[in-house]
Formats: structure tokens, sequence, C-alpha cells
């Protein structure tokens, strides 16, 4: 193994090696969340932490929401009773939108993000021109943290004054920047404008945005370097981009999910759901952690060497929840309407406006016309929702694989 190649041997391990780490560290990190995290020490009370020894296992627990932890915050703060050290013996506390709070204990690289840095090319001493935020939200202290994990100074430039950033990097000459995706182009705009050279800058690490192809080619003609990851204040590093540039590679921290949207069944590879993490870091023992977000296991490994499993990226929003003649319908709705027709596999409720009315259309997956099954849905449906919908069934693989159950298709007010 090219030992500058990758950031551990980690990241090469067989498939076998990996589960079998895994299936030491679960027993271990649900007995752990269970006696030191007050939450868990209620919601696992019934829960043998040595049966929690598998992925299958770990699906047997509850899915948790972020919503359900702003309540839970709310009653018990500051954490909500799922941090495992006590507030006295961490490093920072941050406050993100909702407001939800999140813990940074007092360890190197708290967040994980070295390895996806070592990813994109940055090397102990380079400078790392840092555009996150230094305030309220964790961002800019999780490139900071995996920088010095490098053994990288950081400029902690936070967030614009773009001719202040690129007069900053034209004096510095640092090797990398990470931010959002756009604000570098900004910067080495107005560096053009301004007449600076920043040729220093090579490398950049972007997230928190949509990264999008035109914008990735904008940096490639410039000989730029450019890569992404994919992460959440609750739960730091979740997969990063390497050179191979073929989706995001999992963190070695992280055991990730792909579920249908509104429940807590794992999807088979390759299909899109919904993003839940379940986090190996001892201070803040996240499990089946909801993030909201779409994406899909990709098949095979990557290209560049590293072994582990890899997601398509973001592919949107799971929470599809839709208001309908007064009364919200939601994913876990449609998901209740499945379990009660267990003959139908997929589904899709379809939301629209017939003058001004607005109508639900269950699209059920089957193999054939039954009409009883028609019935059956229409009443589960009814059941879910406590409203009218019309049902149609379609043939298998009718459905788009896009992680859609509800889909709104009313126009937007202006």
């Amino acid at each position: 193994m090219a030992l500058d190649r990758f950031y551990d041997a980690l990241e090469t391990r067989s498939a076998d090696e990996r589960e079998a780490a895994l299936a030491r560290a679960l027993p271990g990190q649900v007995a752990h969340a269970r006696a030191r995290a007050p939450h868990y020490a209620r919601a696992l009370a019934d829960v043998e932490p040595a049966a929690i020894a598998s992925r299958a296992a770990l699906a047997a627990l509850p899915v948790a929401r972020k919503s359900a932890l702003i309540a839970q915050q709310s009653e018990d703060p500051p954490f909500g009773g799922v941090v495992a050290t006590a507030l006295g013996a961490l490093a920072r506390v941050f406050v993100s939108p909702g407001p939800i709070a999140e813990p940074e204990a007092a360890v190197p690289d708290y967040w994980r993000y070295a390895r996806a840095l070592h990813a994109t090319g940055l090397r102990g001493g380079e400078l790392l021109h840092n555009c996150f935020a230094y305030h309220f939200t964790p961002a800019g202290s999780m490139l900071e943290g995996g920088a010095r994990a490098l053994g990288c100074p950081v400029f902690p430039a936070g967030t614009g004054n773009t001719e202040m950033q690129a007069r900053a990097a034209a004096q510095l000459r640092p090797r990398c920047y990470s931010g959002t995706p756009d604000f570098l182009k900004t910067i080495l705009e107005k560096g053009d404008e301004l007449g600076l050279d920043l040729s220093s800058l090579q490398l950049g690490h972007v997230t928190g945005g949509a990264y999008l192809p035109t914008l990735r080619a904008w940096y490639a003609e410039r000989g730029l370097t450019v890569l992404q990851s994919y992460g959440t204040a609750d739960l730091g590093l979740i997969a990063y981009e390497s050179e191979a540039r073929e989706g995001l590679i999992l963190d070695e921290g992280v055991v990730v999910e792909i579920l249908r949207p509104g429940t807590g069944d794992p999807l088979p590879d390759g299909e899109v759901g919904e993003v839940v993490v379940t986090t190996l870091n001892p201070h803040h023992p996240l499990l089946r952690f909801a993030t909201g977000d779409l994406s899909a296991i990709m098949p095979g490994a990557s290209p560049c060497g590293r072994t582990n499993r890899r997601i398509r990226g973001w592919m949107g929003r799971a929470d599809q929840a839709a208001k309908v003649r007064g009364m919200f319908v939601r994913p876990e709705q449609v998901a209740e309407v499945l379990r009660a027709v267990p003959a139908v596999a997929k589904a899709r409720l379809v939301v629209s406006l017939e003058g001004e009315r607005d109508v639900m259309l269950l699209r059920a997956e089957a193999t054939e016309r039954d009409e009883a099954l028609v019935e059956k849905l229409g009443l589960a449906l009814q059941n879910a929702t406590k409203l009218r919908g019309l049902v149609e069934l379609v043939p298998p693989g009718t459905l788009p694989n896009d992680g859609k159950v509800i889909d709104d298709t009313r126009p937007v007010p202006g």
C-alpha cells in the first residue's frame, strides 16, 4: 500500500475485515450509549447490547430524527440526553439552525475531516485557507480540526469579505481552499479582477452546497483539483470524494444505511432512500440518526483503491410532507399503507390540483391488475391519512428510483 496515497490502513480493508470490526464495535457503542447518555438509558432499556453485532441487528433499533432531538433538547437542555461526555469536559458547544446544540469534545480531529482532506491532496505543512464559518455552527472547526491532524496550518478566513479573502490568499500563498463550492470561484474571479497571483491555490475541498458540473468544469479548466464531501453538524464527516471522482466513499467512523423514507427499513443497494447514520463517536453516540437527505449505495468499490462502500452523493430531501385539504400527509403514512397491504412493495403518492381541489393518487407497483387489491389500497390509504384518494396499479419497475414517496405536483403559490 502506498502510505502517502491513503490516510491509513482502514481505507483498504477487505469487506470481511470491515464487517468483523463493525461487529466488535457496535455492541460496545450501544452499551456505552445506554450507560452514559440518559436518553439512550431510557430508549435502549430493553435492548441487549451484545445482540447488536451486525447491520441486520442494528436495523432493529428505532430511527432517531432531528425534529425529535430538537424537542428533546428543549425539554432536557442542552443536549437532550444524547451526549455521553459532561458539558464541562467539552471543548466547544455549537448551536445550528433548529435550534440544535452540538458538542465538540477535546480530542484531535473530532469531526474526522483529516481523511477527506487527505483524499483531496492536502499534506502536512501546507496552508489551508478555511472559508467556513467559525461561529454558531461547527463547519469552520470541522475543517480546521482535520487540517491540524494532518499537520497543516490554517488561515481562519471565515465567510464573506471577498476582496480581503483574495488579498490574503495572494499574501499567504495557501495550497488548499475549504468552503462552499461556489465561493472559491468568487475569490479567484476577484483575484483576476485585482491582478493578484493566486496560483498557489491548487486544491479545494468543498461541502455545504451543490457542486454543479459546470462549476467542476470551471475549476478543472484552471487546473485546480476540487473535491467534495458530505457531512452534517450532528455527525461530522459521512462520505468524501477521492481522485476517482466516482461517488462519495463512506467514512470509516460511521455506519450508513439507506432506508425507505418514513420507515426504518433498509433498501437494497442501488435504490434511492434516506441516509441514516450511526456514529462510532463515544462522546456523541448517535444511533440510526436520520439526516433527511436522499442518496443510494453504489455497486462495487472505488477505482482509487479505497474499499469502503460508496454513495451517489446528495440526491434531495427525504422530508416530503404535503398539506392536502388542510391535513399533512407524510412518508410514514405511505409506509403504513404498504405494511397494511404486503402484496405491494413500492408505491408513490401523487398530489395534484384539479380546479381548486387537492387530489391524491396512490400509484402502486403490482404484477397484475386486481380490483380487490385496488380496494384494499384505497382503504389503507384512507385509514392512514384520514383522506380519500385514488389508486392506480402500475407494472413493476414503473416508478422512478429517486427516493420520492410523495410527489407534490401542485404549482407553488406565487
